[in-house]
């Protein structure tokens, strides 16, 4: 549960990779709630002039920062992949950003709009341990079969590249024992926002709002 003094419910929306959680977000986000998702977080902390940008540089090299400032993703991503060392160095320098940045962000909703439904897409919420971050959890779901064919397709991968990174996540039975709410999201797209507009009426009228 997340540690707060606002009336805002915070919804953590995860999953396993490719299962649609953009997709469930912005259905919501349509209905009404604010959205912060991590992954533009963890863009924003390295722009130019940010701090967690130098700590990358400083570490990993001033190369892997181009003539406009911008950080080269993709060279970094190559150095940290499969070495478990500097992932973790490179962790150390943007996760204590992206979570300053987000609390930044809840309260300035919150101050703006101080009963509302907030949403956290949160990709890795289980693998990081930070359902205390949320008050309720939603897991986006896809049986994996499907994942793997739409990972396939999406990302331009092999079969077994998709495997491999989905084994390096917590398997989605486990996701799904610790979440409050699941929309299964491999029908059509109207199957759902049907799923999704019977959990927006959850949490506007079924859920108090949680209170300090």
């Amino acid at each position: 549960m997340s540690d707060k003094k606002h009336n805002c419910l915070i919804l953590g929306v995860t999953g396993g990779i490719a299962c649609g959680k953009s997709t469930v977000a912005h259905m919501l986000a349509e209905l009404g709630a604010h959205v912060i998702d991590f992954d533009v977080l963890a863009r924003q902390v390295v722009e130019p002039g940010k701090p967690a940008l130098q700590k990358i540089a400083d570490y990993f090299g001033t190369d892997l920062i181009g003539k406009d400032g911008q950080l080269d993703r993709k060279k970094l991503s190559v150095i940290v992949f499969r070495n478990p060392e500097k992932l973790r160095k490179l962790e150390s320098f943007t996760h204590p950003a992206i979570n300053e940045e987000y609390f930044r962000q809840v309260s300035g909703i919150a101050e703006k709009s101080p009963a509302t439904v907030l949403l956290a897409v949160i990709p890795l919420l289980f693998e990081f341990d930070l359902g205390h971050m949320v008050d309720k959890i939603l897991v986006v779901y896809i049986p994996r079969k499907e994942q793997i064919k739409r990972l396939t397709r999406r990302d331009c991968i092999s079969e077994e590249a998709a495997g491999d990174i989905l084994r390096a996540q917590i398997p989605i039975d486990e996701k799904l024992r610790q979440a409050d709410f699941v929309i299964r999201n491999e029908n059509s797209p109207e199957d759902t926002r049907k799923q999704v507009m019977e959990l927006w009426h959850k949490l506007t009228s079924g859920i108090p709002v949680p209170v300090d």
